[in-house]
């Protein structure tokens, strides 16, 4: 499926207002990865050529049952610095009931990775579709984990001149018309906010500088992943819950008892017979889902859904996590009940994992397998947008 281009309406403010009654409709954003187009230090660091489509193109399946490799749909392989795919994607999210991405941005004290995607977003003003960014303030490793080991890009945060050199990257983000607000405020999200020790002192720099913008602020939101809590939730808007990761370490007494036991028999299996029933890690898909659903929505949260999660095109078999008894109908029912709870409880945002996180085998774009089962499962809950 292909878009034209070169539509040149101009889009309407993509400003949204919690509405604290339960008829307030929750608005769906995906989270949308970058490397998917060519950049210097990727060919440095992993070879010539290398983006996403390079650990998805070399997956390979590792036990009976196991879904790899992952094929897009007729093989769209994409490059996400061509304009049309963009418009594809913009299209193809909006026709199945989902209300904007969430660009992944990268910064590293005024130096920046995979920044092509966003910054033609912007000047080309197209495609008309919301977006907001979420600071992947981590470092770059060579085991994907943004861990302290193994550093090909460290995370430093500066001082105010590098604060206020970072907002104005994204001021020009805040001021288009496209751009997600909550009550006049730009969204943004930041993956890891606990790494900041000046966080407090950052966040009120950036706040005085939307002000003097012309905003009423910012909405910051700190992201709810494997490292944990920011405890500082004075300096928070929200927070948002990163899935999986965030029902792994919130699933209730007896089901973590059931995955420590399902692990254990499984890598014993592994260990002495060089095979198992699933990974040597792994987490039930229809008890995660369960557990999503059925869980309260603490105040100042915004849920997260995941499609599935499978990275061993990264990382090796024993290190990844992959989930077992995966399928659509379990997706569909979770989602329409967590979307309901979302409603009930007037949230503004439900945040997907994700639009094209391939090598982490969590997307909702189309492949070869399913198509468009996904999208479709969420179009079914939320309906066909107008």
């Amino acid at each position: 499926m292909r878009i034209d281009p070169d539509r040149s309406a101009t889009p309407a403010p993509a400003t949204i207002t919690p509405r604290p009654d339960s008829t307030s409709d929750t608005r769906l954003l995906a989270f949308l990865l970058p490397q998917f187009h060519r950049i210097p230090e990727n060919d440095q660091w992993w070879g010539e050529g290398f983006t996403e489509w390079t650990n998805v193109r070399k997956a390979r399946a590792r036990f009976r049952g196991h879904r790899q490799p992952r094929v897009p749909l007729h093989e769209h392989y994409y490059d996400l610095s061509d304009p049309r795919t963009q418009d594809w994607q913009a299209e193809l999210a909006r026709s199945h009931g989902l209300g904007g991405f969430c660009y992944y941005h990268y910064w590293f004290q005024g130096r920046q990775l995979l920044q092509r995607p966003l910054d033609a977003l912007l000047k080309r003003r197209a495609p008309d579709f919301p977006f907001c960014v979420a600071w992947a303030n981590e470092p770059w490793t060579r085991t994907w984990d943004g861990g302290d080991r193994h550093v090909l890009m460290p995370q430093h945060y500066g001082d105010r001149a590098d604060w206020v050199a970072h907002y104005r990257y994204l001021e020009k983000a805040f001021q288009d018309p496209r751009y997600i607000r909550v009550d006049g405020c730009p969204v943004i999200l930041i993956y890891r906010s606990a790494s900041i020790a000046e966080c407090e002192e950052m966040l009120d720099c950036w706040r005085n500088l939307a002000v003097r913008s012309g905003f009423a602020g910012l909405h910051v939101v700190s992201m709810l992943t494997v490292f944990g809590r920011d405890e500082r939730s004075h300096l928070f808007d929200a927070y948002v819950e990163f899935e999986p990761f965030y029902t792994r370490a919130h699933l209730p007494a007896r089901l973590k008892i059931s995955e420590k036991l399902a692990n254990g028999v499984s890598r014993l299996c592994w260990r002495y017979l060089g095979r198992g029933p699933y990974a040597p890690r792994s987490s039930d898909y229809r008890s995660m889902w369960r557990a999503m659903a059925e869980r309260p929505l603490p105040p100042g949260h915004y849920p997260g859904a995941f499609v599935d999660w499978d990275n061993t095109p990264r990382r090796r078999l024993d290190a990844s996590l992959v989930m077992r008894n995966v399928d659509v109908e379990t997706f569909r029912d979770g989602f329409s009940r967590l979307y309901e709870k979302a409603n009930r409880a007037g949230t503004p945002f439900i945040f997907i994992n994700a639009w094209n996180e391939w090598a982490e085998g969590t997307y909702l774009e189309p492949d070869e397998e399913l198509g468009t089962a996904y999208l479709d499962a969420i179009r079914s809950v939320v309906g066909h947008p107008a």
